[in-house]
C-alpha cells in the first residue's frame, strides 16, 4: 500500500470527476454553483496597472478542443497577506513596522520569488514566498508565530481527559461499498491533525532506530526546504502544546532560545540545536512529506520528509521528483490524473486542509518495508495454518495541507494497526469488509495486496457477519453499503471510551 501515491490518486480522481461535472454546465449554471464560495466574485485581488494579465497570451491560447494548458509558472496559491496583517497585530512595534500591508506590487513579487534551492535566511529582504510573504516579514515574525491566524486553521481544543498510558487512536474503519463510489475526502478536523496513543514511547523509539539503520531512506531534506521544515516543525509543536498541555510545553530562555519540553519522554529539546525534521522524528510519531513549488515552472516537487511507515517505497527513492515523476509507474496517471493533480496542488488554499483514510490487511504489524524487505515475501504465499491473531487492519490516516509562510504542501499520515478479531463486536464491519474482499474489483484488490491473508480473514468475517445478524446487531436484509458513520461504525465512541478508560 503506497501511502503517498494512494492518497494523491484519490485526490486526482476527485478533481477529474469535478472537472467532468463542470464541463456539462453552461456559464450561468457554473456561476450559480460557485457564487457562494468565499472570494468567488473578488478573485485573487483587484487588478491595478501593475498587475500582469493572468490569462494566456494569444500565442499560448489553446483551442477549445485541445488539451488543457500545463503552464503553472504564473499560477500561485491564494495570498496570505490579510492573515499576515492580523497575525502581526500583537507583535512589538519594531516587528510590526517590517510588514508591508495588505498589497504587494505584483511585478516585484514575481521578480523576487525565492529561488528553488535557496535558503531563505540568505535571501534579500524583498524576496517572496509563493503566498506573497517577504523574507523580511518572515524574519520579523520570528520563531513560533501565530500559525492559527496565519493558516486560517484554529489550534485544537485542549484534551484534558487524555491519558497517554491507556490512550487509543480513534477506530478508523474507512471501508466503502461500492468500493469506487466516493473518494471520501473530508475537511480536516483541527483537533485531530496529530493523534497520540499509548504506544507513543515505543513508536518514537522505533522511528529513531529506523533512522539509525536506514538514514536518508527515512529522513532527508534538499536545499531550499529550510523554511518549510522549520514552519512544519513549529506548527506541529504548537499543536501538541495546545492539544496536550499536560504533557508538552514550550519555554524561551537566553541564550538557548526556544526549548520544547516533552513530559512523556522526559526530554528537553533546544530547538535551534537540531534540524526541524529531527525535532519531529524525536517527538512526533507521524510521517511528513514536504512538496515545494518550483518558481521556474510552477510545479511541485518532493523536497524534504521524514517517513518511517512506507510500504514499498522510501524517501530516498522519491525525493527530488516532481509530482508526475513520483507517480510515473501508475497506469493511466499521465492520461487521466496528471493535469487534475497539478492543478489541485497549484491552487490548494491554506485554510482548507483535507483528510482521508487508506487501508489494507497485513500479516503482523510491518511499519517500514522498503523494496526488497524480507516481509514482502509473506505477500506471495497463503500460509495454511496462519493464526487469525496475526492478521491486522492497517489504516493510514492521511492529511494534506498548505503551509502559510512557505507555501509548501505537506502530506502527513499515521499508520494504525487493529487486529481483525476486534471486528467481531463492531456492527456491520465484518459484512462490509468481507464483501470488499470477496467482490472488490480485481485491480483494486491486487493493489491492496490482501490475497495473502484472505484465506483466513474471509471465512472469519463471514462467520461474524452471520453471528451479528442472528443476534440482531445487524437488521434483517441489510444491504452492504458504506456506513453513515464512516470512517467509523455505529457505537464506536462507546467502545473507544470503554477500552481506554476515558
Amino acid at each position: 500500500m503506497d501511502n503517498l501515491e494512494d492518497f494523491l490518486i484519490y485526490i486526482a480522481i476527485g478533481c477529474l470527476l469535478t472537472t467532468v461535472s463542470l464541463a456539462v454546465l453552461n456559464k450561468r449554471q457554473r456561476e450559480t454553483l460557485f457564487a457562494w464560495l468565499p472570494g468567488f466574485h473578488r478573485g485573487r485581488r483587484t487588478s491595478t496597472s501593475n498587475t500582469p494579465p493572468r490569462s494566456l497570451s494569444p500565442e499560448k491560447k489553446v483551442p477549445n478542443n485541445g488539451p488543457p494548458p500545463v503552464d503553472y509558472k504564473e499560477t500561485f496559491p491564494p495570498s496570505r497577506r490579510e492573515a499576515l496583517v492580523k497575525a502581526a497585530e500583537k507583535l512589538p512595534l519594531a516587528q510590526k513596522n517590517c510588514l508591508q500591508g495588505l498589497e504587494v506590487d505584483q511585478i516585484e513579487f514575481r521578480k523576487g520569488l525565492i529561488p528553488f534551492t535557496a535558503d531563505y535566511r540568505e535571501c534579500g529582504p524583498s524576496t517572496y514566498t509563493p503566498t506573497e510573504i517577504s523574507v523580511e516579514e518572515i524574519k520579523a515574525l520570528s520563531d513560533f508565530p501565530n500559525y492559527a491566524e496565519l493558516s486560517g486553521v484554529p489550534l485544537p481544543e485542549a484534551y484534558k481527559e487524555f491519558k497517554i498510558e491507556t490512550a487509543l487512536p480513534r477506530p478508523y474503519r474507512p471501508l466503502r461499498w461500492a468500493y469506487h463510489q466516493t473518494m471520501s475526502l473530508t475537511k480536516l478536523e483541527p483537533d485531530w491533525w496529530l493523534e497520540l496513543e499509548k504506544g507513543y514511547i515505543d513508536r518514537v523509539a522505533d522511528r529513531k532506530q529506523l533512522f539509525e539503520e536506514h538514514g536518508s531512506l527515512v529522513l532527508d531534506y534538499l536545499p531550499g526546504s529550510e523554511l518549510a521544515c522549520k514552519e512544519l516543525m513549529e506548527m506541529a509543536l504548537q499543536f501538541l502544546c495546545a492539544r496536550y498541555p499536560q504533557y508538552f510545553s514550550l519555554s524561551h530562555s537566553s541564550p538557548k532560545g526556544y526549548i520544547f519540553h516533552n513530559g512523556i519522554l522526559k526530554t528537553e529539546t533546544v530547538i535551534k540545536d537540531m534540524h526541524p525534521l529531527h525535532v519531529l522524528l524525536n517527538n512526533v510519531p507521524e510521517d511528513f512529506a514536504i512538496m515545494l513549488r518550483n518558481p521556474d515552472d510552477g510545479f511541485y516537487y518532493f523536497r524534504a520528509g521524514v517517513i518511517c511507515s512506507a510500504l514499498g517505497w522510501n524517501v530516498h527513492t522519491k525525493i527530488g521528483l516532481q509530482l508526475k515523476e513520483i507517480h510515473a509507474p501508475i497506469p493511466d496517471y499521465k492520461e487521466k490524473m496528471e493535469f487534475s493533480m497539478d492543478r489541485y496542488f497549484s491552487k490548494l488554499p491554506t485554510a482548507r486542509p483535507i483528510q482521508r483514510g487508506s487501508w489494507g490487511l497485513e500479516l503482523d504489524t510491518p511499519l517500514f518495508m522498503p523494496p526488497g524487505h524480507p516481509h514482502e515475501a509473506h505477500r506471495h504465499v497463503q500460509t495454511p495454518q496462519l493464526p487469525l491473531s496475526r492478521i491486522h487492519l492497517r489504516v493510514d490516516w492521511q492529511t494534506l495541507r498548505r503551509l502559510p509562510l512557505s507555501g509548501a504542501i505537506v502530506f502527513n499520515f499515521k499508520a494504525l494497526f487493529t487486529p481483525i478479531e476486534e471486528f467481531r463486536d463492531e456492527a456491520y464491519i465484518p459484512a462490509l469488509l468481507g464483501k470488499i474482499l470477496r467482490e472488490g474489483k480485481k485491480g483494486l484488490m491486487e493493489y491492496k495486496s490482501t490475497w495473502h491473508v484472505e484465506h483466513v480473514a474471509v471465512p472469519a468475517l463471514g462467520e461474524w457477519a452471520q453471528e451479528q445478524a442472528r443476534e440482531g446487531r445487524v437488521e434483517d436484509g441489510w444491504e452492504v453499503r458504506t456506513l453513515e458513520e464512516s470512517p467509523w461504525f455505529p457505537g464506536w465512541e462507546e467502545k473507544w471510551h470503554r477500552l481506554q478508560g476515558f
